[in-house]
């Protein structure tokens, strides 16, 4: 018996082997169609298929048939390549709030939520600071609506199925609607939903096929007896500039879609 077989953990192989099957499928498959790729009966996989799905590693799309949800992406996310996505822009960060005069947080989105996962405080006495853990709305706030808008449409239907998963509602019908716009200006501007006051400017960090992999948002406050601090407008402008400066480091050699 060789080294490979006397270690075997056939459950563990069948899980990972409708993991692999699935990843390069688009549209998803049946559990008859899985076991037939498989080489195995339906009833074999049945059980695999319950725990993956309760696990949030697979979906159920179109009633009978499975797909890979974004937990494996979201997973690997906060790896190293989250690392050092905040290691790249927390220099970028700190002059921004520099020259803006606000705050500045950065989120990905991962199984379901929208995670912010660095910030930076204003200069000044001002500012609105969100906790770095903290799990922000994915319809609800500008990064969230960078995310959605700023992915293909098959990405934006997984990420609003597993949002759902995790408690939230249906997608408002005046938030599609806004995704074509938001991404031909290139950034978000929205009142708060949370802070009376408060404007949430944000903008994608592009990676080299056009889709989003985190949000940068301003969340900008209006300061007072103050010449030095940008408006709302040439804060979205030294926004928009700081993220395209990310998504080159990023892959995407225009900066932009």
């Amino acid at each position: 018996m060789s080294q490979d077989e006397r270690y075997r953990a056939p459950a563990l192989d069948k899980g990972l082997d409708i993991l692999e099957l699935l990843a390069g499928i688009d549209g998803g498959l049946s559990q008859a169609e899985i076991a037939k790729q498989l080489g195995r009966t339906p009833n074999e996989l049945y059980r695999m298929l319950d725990r993956l799905q309760r696990r949030g590693y697979v979906t159920r799309i179109d009633g009978d048939r499975f797909a890979l949800t974004l937990k494996m992406f979201g997973l690997a996310q906060l790896h190293a390549p989250t690392r050092r996505l905040v290691s790249y822009a927390t220099p970028l960060m700190r002059d921004l709030t520099q020259q803006a005069r606000q705050a500045v947080h950065l989120a990905v989105f991962d199984r379901g939520r929208v995670v912010v996962i660095a910030q930076q405080e204003a200069p000044d006495y001002w500012g609105i600071s969100v906790r770095v853990g903290s799990h922000i709305g994915l319809f609800d706030t500008g990064s969230g609506h960078i995310l959605l808008a700023f992915t293909s449409p098959e990405r934006r239907e997984m990420m609003i199925a597993e949002n759902r998963s995790e408690g939230s509602g249906a997608v408002p019908e005046s938030l599609r609607q806004r995704f074509g716009r938001i991404r031909e200006q290139g950034y978000e501007t929205m009142p708060s939903a949370q802070t009376a006051g408060v404007f949430n400017l944000s903008a994608p960090i592009l990676a080299g096929d056009g889709n989003a992999i985190a949000a940068l948002t301003v969340p900008y406050i209006s300061l007072v007896n103050t010449t030095a601090a940008p408006d709302m407008s040439d804060c979205a402008h030294l926004l928009v500039r700081t993220c395209r400066k990310l998504s080159e480091m990023a892959g995407n050699r225009n900066g932009e879609n």
